[in-house]
C-alpha cells in the first residue's frame, strides 16, 4: 500500500504531529509505503514526492510549521500560474504513475474543499482538518487553535502590565476572518475587558462608552478584536485583493482603524493614549501546546484507521469527547462560526465583558 500526505493552506502548530502519527501508524501497522507531498497540492502539480521512512519521522512531534512545506494559493481545478485552467487529470496520472493508493489531506476549508474534488473524481482522500481559527465545519476543534490561542493569551497579559503603567487602552487584533473563536477564547483567557467578533457587529458608540467607564480615574482597558470584525453597518477592513489567489480577499486593520477612533473620543485633551498591537502570524508560529500535540496525534491515529478500512472521502472529527468522521462533502465550503447563543459569550456578558452591544 503506497499513501501521499500532503499539508495545504496555512501553517500551524501540529502539521507534523499529524505527519507523525500517519505515518508511524500505517508503516508499523500495514507495512505501507508512505510519500510526503512537497507544498500541498502544488507538489501535486509540479510532481514532488518524497518517502517518509520511521526515521524521518519519529522526532518531529514538537516541531512547529511542517516538514513537507505549504502553499495556500494553489487550487489544482483552477490553477492560477497557468491563467486558471483545470490540472486535475494531470494531477491524477502522476498519482496513478506513483501507485498511490491514497491521499491523506491535512488542512483547512480551502484544502478540504479540494479533497472534496479529487474524492469526486475517484481519488481515495481521507481529509485532516487543520486551521487556527477553529472554523471547520462538523468538528469541535482542530489542531493550531489551542497553540494559536494561548500566544493570544500571553500577548494580552503582556499588553495590560503597559495598559496598566500607562493608563491606556490596548488593542490585540487576532486572526478570524469569519470565525471569533480565538479572538473569544484569547480574550477571555487574557481578561479582555472589551471582545469583538465578526459573528456579531458591534456599536462603535458601545466600545467608546465602555472603554470611558474602565480608563475614569486612570484605570485602562484592554481589547481582543478579531481581524474580521467591524462596525454594524459597515464592511470588514479589506488589507489587501489577490487577484491569483483562490482566497483573494485579506483582512487586517481593524485593530488600527478602532484604535483611531476611539483615540478621537477618549483622547481629545491628551489624557488617554490608545495603542494596537496586530499579533497576525506570531500566532502560527512555534511549537504546538501540549493539547496540540495530543489532539494532533489522535487526528492522525484516526486518519490512518479509515486508510487501512478503506473509508474514504471522509474527514476525521472531534465531536463532543469522542473522535468520529464525517463525509468531505458534508465539511466543503462550509464554515464554523461562533453562536450567538455560545455559553462563552453568555459568559463574557455575565462577567461584564464589553461585545460591542
Amino acid at each position: 500500500m503506497h499513501i501521499a500526505i500532503l499539508t495545504g493552506g496555512g501553517d500551524c502548530p501540529g502539521l507534523n504531529a499529524v505527519i507523525r502519527a500517519v505515518s508511524l501508524a500505517l508503516i508499523q501497522q500495514c507495512g505501507a509505503r508512505v510519500s510526503g507531498v512537497e507544498r500541498g497540492f502544488l507538489g501535486l502539480i509540479e510532481q514532488r514526492l518524497r518517502p517518509l521512512a520511521l526515521t524521518d519521522v519519529r522526532d518531529i512531534l514538537a516541531q512547529g510549521g511542517t516538514i513537507l512545506g505549504t502553499h495556500n494559493r494553489c487550487d489544482p481545478f483552477h490553477y492560477f500560474a497557468e491563467g486558471g485552467v483545470d490540472v486535475s487529470a494531470r494531477v491524477l496520472d502522476f498519482v496513478r504513475a506513483q501507485g498511490i493508493d491514497a491521499l491523506v489531506a491535512i488542512g483547512g476549508d480551502g484544502t478540504m474543499a479540494i479533497a472534496e474534488q479529487f474524492s469526486r473524481l475517484g481519488l481515495p482522500v481521507v481529509g485532516v482538518p487543520k486551521t487556527i481559527d477553529n472554523d471547520l465545519y462538523l468538528t469541535e476543534r482542530s489542531f493550531g487553535f489551542d497553540s494559536a490561542v494561548a500566544v493570544v493569551s500571553e500577548a494580552l497579559d503582556r499588553l495590560e502590565t503597559t495598559a496598566r503603567s500607562h493608563g491606556r487602552v490596548m488593542i490585540a487584533e487576532t486572526m478570524g476572518r469569519h470565525a471569533g473563536w480565538i479572538a473569544l477564547e484569547g480574550g477571555l483567557a487574557g481578561g479582555a475587558d472589551a471582545i469583538l467578533l465578526p459573528e456579531l457587529p458591534y456599536r462603535l458608540e458601545a466600545v467608546i462608552e465602555h472603554c470611558r467607564r474602565r480608563t475614569e480615574g486612570g484605570g485602562h482597558a484592554l481589547i481582543c478584536v478579531a481581524e474580521g470584525a467591524h462596525a454594524q453597518a459597515q464592511s470588514q477592513v479589506v488589507r489587501a485583493l489577490l487577484s491569483d489567489s483562490p482566497d483573494p480577499v485579506r483582512l487586517g486593520g481593524i485593530g488600527a482603524v478602532l484604535a483611531q477612533q476611539l483615540q478621537q473620543a477618549l483622547g481629545a485633551r491628551g489624557e488617554v493614549e490608545v495603542r494596537s498591537t496586530l499579533l497576525g502570524h506570531v500566532q502560527r508560529g512555534g511549537t504546538p501546546t501540549a493539547f496540540d500535540r495530543v489532539l494532533a496525534t489522535q487526528f492522525g491515529w484516526a486518519a490512518a484507521q479509515l486508510v487501512r478500512e478503506g473509508r474514504f472521502g471522509r474527514m476525521v472529527a472531534l465531536q463532543g469527547a469522542e473522535f468520529t468522521s464525517v463525509a468531505l462533502a458534508e465539511v466543503a465550503g462550509r464554515n464554523r462560526l461562533v453562536p450567538l447563543d455560545h455559553p462563552l459569550l453568555q459568559a463574557a456578558r455575565g462577567l461584564g465583558i464589553c461585545l460591542g452591544q
